[in-house]
């Protein structure tokens, strides 16, 4: 039985936290923490957590409640919590190493994510912008596609981690036929949708008003959807965002597909904070992560949150169990 990764992200915030609290699941799948060992075991003292850390070494059986399943990844520095140390940059990406390894090499089903510091893997002197453009990266593929969800809303996005000035010259036609096929595909095969209904954001306010307030959506967005209708796609043309999220537009779309990430985003948070799952499309393995940072005030106070977690390992198990035949 293959099983689910789970990386513990960033030592220092509320990642070991969370990761500690699927100890109270009972899950068929097996489902592994990476993090360092010792770390997990002192987070469960502070947090007064009776939880039974097991060294996985490969075997099928799933945990029981009460236990969980650890594949040790060594620390670089003893861990003060909400305390950001460089030195332990290395030992967060080891964790995505490993997942993704896992994963494409057909040892793993996927992987879900607790939240990581970007700003201290950058100080460290490593480039790094992200999950997303990590595990992509890694799969080596041309594109990739965020999508977050709750259980009413999904919100797909054309760019993710970008400065809002340079999101204007990254929507390209090129781009959108790429983001667009994933999504659709993606829909149609993991989330087992025949015909995806899909609404489209327009970059500007009231969707460039017919060109008075920008051109993209006449020269770039538009023509770029419009062919995606013509092969009898359910897809809008560019629509305003300040009202494409109202219920009675929503009520039968089965995905959004806003422009970038501030956009869509904060209306699908607002609905579903901690509920929510971020998925990456396009990948050749599943992987959720959860809706939120790492609240390096939070860590260690028994105050965090872990739906969004729980949420996250729901769906790569519910997406699993549809790609694999042998649970």
């Amino acid at each position: 039985m293959l099983p689910l990764y789970v990386t513990s992200g960033e030592p220092a915030g509320i990642g070991p936290d969370i990761c500690l609290s699927l100890a109270e699941r009972v899950d068929l799948r097996p489902i592994v923490i990476l993090a360092d060992m010792e770390m997990l075991r002192q987070r469960a003292y502070q947090l007064g957590l009776n939880v039974e850390l097991i060294p996985y070494q490969g075997q099928a059986e799933s945990s029981l409640q009460g236990q969980l399943l650890v594949e040790d990844v060594p620390l670089a520095e003893k861990v003060i919590l909400g305390q950001l140390d460089s030195a332990n940059a290395a030992y967060v990406l080891e964790q995505l190493r490993r997942s993704a390894d896992y994963a494409m090499s057909g040892r793993s089903v996927g992987v879900a994510t607790a939240p990581v510091q970007k700003s201290i893997i950058n100080d460290a002197g490593i480039v790094f912008s992200g999950h997303t453009e990590y595990y992509q990266e890694f799969a080596d593929v041309d594109r990739v596609v965020m999508m977050l969800a709750t259980k009413t809303l999904r919100v797909a996005l054309a760019t993710t981690h970008l400065a809002l000035r340079d999101v204007p010259d990254a929507i390209t036609k090129e781009r959108l036929h790429q983001v667009i096929d994933i999504l659709i595909h993606d829909l149609k095969t993991k989330f087992k949708i025949a015909e995806p209904r899909i609404l489209v954001c327009g970059l500007n306010p009231h969707a460039g008003e017919d060109g008075y307030l920008g051109r993209e959506e006449i020269d770039v967005i538009n023509p770029v959807l419009e062919t995606y209708r013509a092969q009898g796609v359910h897809m809008s043309l560019s629509l305003p965002a300040d009202t494409l999220f109202t219920p009675e537009n929503l009520k039968d779309a089965d995905a959004v597909l806003a422009m970038y990430h501030d956009q869509g985003l904060p209306v699908l948070k607002s609905q579903g904070f901690g509920e929510a799952v971020n998925i990456t499309l396009g990948l050749p393995f599943i992987r959720t992560s959860v809706d939120h940072g790492t609240a390096l005030s939070l860590a260690g106070t028994g105050q965090a949150k872990a739906s969004s977690l729980h949420v996250a390992v729901d769906l790569a198990l519910d997406l699993a169990r549809t790609s694999f035949t042998k649970l």
